[in-house]
């Protein structure tokens, strides 16, 4: 069966279809041996071979699904331009070569998603699909109720309003408060903005849940492979074909 070139480049891994198409525009894709810069271009993953930048990329028949509590200090990238601490020394162990689903800052922790499955996490990531992303924050000062209501409804950043979330204030106190916001986009550092727009800078930030998923019996720096009840979890709240 055939699919279109940046499916397939999703598929194997490499990036999300978006990025495909630029990898597309840019030239750096062939398709037995033939450079394709054009979109439409279909390939059979079993027969055609295709590189990027001169290297097979192939549809991994074996996907894994890695769930890691990140720890803060660590940069949610495979490879760091300044030497920083990356998340591929937190699962040095899996021989696969996993990608994270979305990032956490370098000052956030908690839950972070790793896979080779290029078609869910592309999925997972995309904001129309509304999968749900749990940030437990602590904040200065006590949110007074209009704060959050303006959190629950949308907040103006500079890249626009943000979508309505879910907001409850978990614990009040006179110097710092905890907060848990709910939010189905990904924007960078939303949650930090958002709460920095209404005029409570965060102090610490953790997310605790990614769709079905949480940090249950795992602890920081830790990983472990999702259970097949999970995976089927995350593809129907990705809208994904069972």
């Amino acid at each position: 069966m055939e699919i279109r070139l940046q499916k397939f480049l999703s598929m194997a891994g490499v990036c999300s279809r978006r990025a495909g198409e630029k990898l597309i525009e840019s030239g750096r894709v062939t398709v037995n041996g033939s450079r394709v810069t054009a979109m439409g271009v279909t390939v059979d993953p079993e027969n055609d071979v295709v590189e990027v930048d001169g290297r097979r990329v192939k549809v991994q028949q074996n996907n894994e699904y890695i769930l890691l509590y990140k720890p803060v200090g660590y940069v949610t990238t495979l490879k760091d331009e300044f030497g920083r601490p990356t998340v591929k020394e937190l699962v040095a162990d899996i021989k696969t070569r996993v990608y994270p689903v979305g990032r956490l800052d370098l000052d956030t922790s908690g839950l972070l998603l790793l896979t080779n499955d290029g078609e869910l996490a592309n999925q997972l990531t995309h904001p129309s699909f509304g999968v749900e992303k749990e940030y437990l924050a602590k904040v200065h000062d006590a949110p007074k109720k209009e704060a959050l209501e303006i959190l629950a409804k949308g907040v103006r950043l500079d890249d626009g309003m943000t979508a309505p979330a879910k907001v409850q204030l978990v614990k009040s106190g006179r110097l710092t408060s905890v907060v848990s916001l709910i939010i189905k986009e990904g924007r960078n550092r939303q949650v930090r903005r958002m709460l920095e727009a209404v005029g409570h800078p965060v102090v610490s930030l953790k997310r605790v849940r990614f769709g079905s998923l949480t940090l249950s019996g795992l602890q920081e720096g830790r990983w472990r492979r999702l259970e097949p009840r999970e995976i089927e979890q995350l593809k129907r709240a990705a809208g994904a074909k069972r």
